[in-house]
């Protein structure tokens, strides 16, 4: 390997668009603290989630107040069920090196892991909050497409999490990624040991664009949905299908997969998915046919309505007893809690039109009864 033919380590390419870039993954420093873009834009995918999810919990039934602090919880457990993940996956790499097993600054955060571990401290949260898991679940999916569609992109700064060789249109390469080729490649080196051919002279996937793209479509896609549900539920399981399907297919093409033995983890881990999720849509499909009334929404029953409304009155400074007194109220509605997003619908029923019918044909005699008096009167 000839080091003069390398790109710098900041350099980035996309070949075949003739795409130039230097980006330097510390975005600045303070105080001799380097702040990493990487975070950054973790973050921004984080804002982003919860600026769209928080004002869509009514619609899911769901008192906001109490759904912030499964949120916070959830985002808790998902950075440390990140961390724990892909350093169990490593431990090799971290059992002699403490410092480095919390420093998360550069990546190291297996996604899946951030799923589990968002899911099961939420949980644990929403059981103490009394909030609904399956609705909750259903929101926050819409919020997972959003931070990971824009989390990736921290992966491009980096340079990491990118795919073997390539000749496609879209395919990058970059000074870190090539040294990360040629380590990789050497006797001792991960892609060497997993039977991998790569070339660090010749473009790769850009699989953490693959993945970006594809989150925000099916955000896209399930936002639609999600107004059409048909049980709380849905729409997760339309997530885990979603994602699951994506990430069997890109793993299959990194070169960086958490490995165990010839097994690539997430891929095997989103197979499973896939396949689960799929089956409990047809399950509850069937069912929901057979029993339609057994698959009521939570945001159409009386506890949501309840809940929502003793929220409210506690935030005019109403006291407990007051708003608890108050949320049995369907009269005092002026925020519009039983109906998000869709106007009233008056309906009349047959009973009502006819007396209406007949009402008019009283007003028509009695409007000719007076024209007659008048004839008389001149």
């Amino acid at each position: 390997m000839n080091e003069t033919t390398l790109l710098e380590p900041h350099e980035i390419q996309f070949p075949e668009l003739g795409w130039k870039f230097s980006i330097n993954p510390t975005a600045f420093t303070i105080f001799g603290f380097e702040i990493q873009w990487y975070g950054i834009i973790i973050t921004i995918g984080l804002i982003l989630a919860l600026i769209y999810v928080l004002p869509r919990m009514k619609r899911f039934g769901l008192d906001a107040d109490r759904a912030i602090d499964v949120i916070i919880g959830g985002v808790i457990g998902g950075i440390v069920g990140a961390r724990i993940y892909y350093v169990l996956m490593r431990w090799d790499e971290y059992k002699w090196d403490w410092k480095a097993i919390i420093n998360t600054r550069n990546g190291g955060l297996a996604i899946f892991g951030g799923i589990i571990g968002g899911i099961l401290i939420g949980y644990i949260i929403a059981r103490i909050r009394k909030v609904k898991a399956l609705p909750m679940l259903d929101v926050v999916s819409l919020g997972f497409l959003i931070g990971q569609g824009i989390g990736r992109w921290g992966n491009f700064v980096n340079q990491e999490a990118f795919g073997t060789n390539t000749d496609s249109f879209l395919g990058m390469t970059g000074g870190t990624i090539q040294r990360t080729i040629a380590d990789g490649m050497n006797m001792d080196g991960d892609m060497y040991k997993n039977g991998l051919e790569m070339l660090w002279e010749k473009p790769v996937h850009p699989c953490f664009l693959y993945e970006s793209i594809w989150c925000l479509l099916g955000f896209v896609i399930l936002a639609f949905w999600s107004k059409r549900r048909k049980y709380d539920g849905q729409i997760f399981l339309m997530y885990l299908t979603w994602y699951g399907a994506e990430r069997f297919l890109v793993e299959g093409i990194r070169t960086d997969s958490l490995m165990l033995g010839n097994i690539r983890i997430s891929q095997a881990l989103a197979a499973v998915i896939f396949v689960a999720s799929v089956i409990l849509q047809i399950v509850f499909f069937i069912r929901r046919k057979r029993d339609p009334e057994s698959f009521v929404l939570y945001a159409n029953t009386e506890e949501s309505h309840r809940l929502i409304e003793e929220s409210r009155r506690k935030r005019m400074g109403l006291s407990k007893e007051d708003a608890k007194a108050g949320g049995d109220s369907e009269d005092d509605d002026d925020l519009d809690i039983f109906n998000d997003d869709d106007e009233p619908v008056l309906i009349k029923d047959e009973d009502d039109d006819e007396d209406d019918d007949e009402g008019d044909e009283e007003d028509d005699d009695t409007e000719d009864d007076e024209s007659d008096d008048d004839k008389e009167d001149k």
